[in-house]
């Protein structure tokens, strides 16, 4: 038909999903994005009414500034980006550069803040791509996570008269290649360092506990992944903690800033951290954990206390999400 308006088609799109970050350590993009994220009822479970109360009166008043202060000492002046905006970015061009297909368009989309899931969604489908396959960059599955990332893919779908077909790849926290990769990078740290380590300490995001007794399946997910990590690098005991907990109520233990405080009393004076649950390092591995917890460890008595980088844009790391996306291409 002559008068048929210009459709793309024949595409496959590629979009790989981390947490989000705020657009800069200014107090007012700081507060947007504490906003949209602590607003996600699937990251706080409360009543939301009282939520939105306590929220907009109390905790977007007073911790925006503690958050900047935190960005700050972790933000890449130079190219004024966070790290994990740096490395998701880096994760997609290289992912895109290796799998080197003229028919799949790679991209990246935080969940809070930009680029939003809905606008690389759109832009994909204005490309022709009729097939998406969204990757959560959550090893371990949790609602609080990948599901909302789901979520927000599925708000942006039904807004749409032609929709794409859809698959998720919702963990990947026993992949061979990602213990693989999580191992190399231990051996890697411990090539760089000229102390030998007492313990490794396994440091996952927490979750709040009531969510693990009504059902989410995180908790096991990263136990598994640790199990297998000790499987794979025999050579120094890895112990399982969580860390990032907000509010009052419990949340998942041991917990790691607790650990970091109580291991020099029991003679683990020299330690490495890993963070498996991050596929890039930021706030919660830079300054959480090399700064905080490092001056916490050290203050109990500790001696050495070393961060092993995250995954971020290793050459293991884009392996394994070739890997993935390879098993739901040919499969679909």
């Amino acid at each position: 038909m002559r008068d048929h308006p210009k459709i793309n088609f024949g595409k496959t799109g590629v979009l790989i999903v981390n947490l989000g970050t705020p657009d800069s350590t200014n107090w007012f993009d700081i507060r947007r994005y504490l906003k949209e994220f602590l607003s996600d009822r699937r990251v706080i479970e409360v009543n939301p009414i009282l939520w939105q109360i306590i929220l907009n009166l109390f905790i977007l008043t007073f911790r925006p500034s503690k958050t900047a202060k935190a960005y700050k000492e972790i933000w890449m002046k130079d190219i004024n980006m966070s790290p994990l905006k740096y490395f998701t970015e880096m994760q997609a061009k290289k992912l895109g550069n290796k799998i080197k297909n003229d028919k799949i368009i790679v991209d990246y989309a935080m969940r809070y803040g930009n680029p939003s899931i809905n606008s690389k969604i759109k832009l994909m489908h204005e490309h022709g791509c009729e097939n998406l396959i969204i990757l959560p960059l959550y090893p371990q599955y949790a609602a609080a996570t990948t599901a909302t990332v789901c979520d927000e893919v599925y708000k942006t779908l039904m807004k749409m008269r032609w929709q794409p077909s859809l698959q998720i790849i919702p963990h990947y926290e026993s992949n061979h290649l990602y213990i693989k990769a999580l191992s190399n990078s231990i051996n890697k740290k411990l090539s760089e360092i000229d102390w030998k380590p007492d313990l490794i300490v396994a440091s996952y995001h927490g979750i709040p506990k009531k969510y693990f007794d009504k059902g989410d399946p995180y908790q096991c997910y990263c136990q598994k992944t640790s199990r297998l990590l000790s499987e794979s690098f025999k050579k120094i005991p890895i112990k399982t903690t969580f860390q990032s907990r907000f509010g009052p109520q419990e949340w998942l233990k041991p917990y790691t800033d607790k650990t970091f405080e109580q291991l020099p009393k029991e003679g683990k004076k020299n330690i490495l951290v890993i963070c498996p649950g991050f596929s890039s390092d930021c706030v919660e591995t830079l300054e959480e954990i090399l700064i905080q917890g490092k001056e916490s460890f050290k203050v109990a008595g500790g001696n050495n206390f070393d961060l092993i980088p995250c995954l971020n844009d290793s050459d293991d790391h884009i392996e394994l999400f070739e890997n993935l996306i390879n098993n739901y291409l040919n499969n679909s």
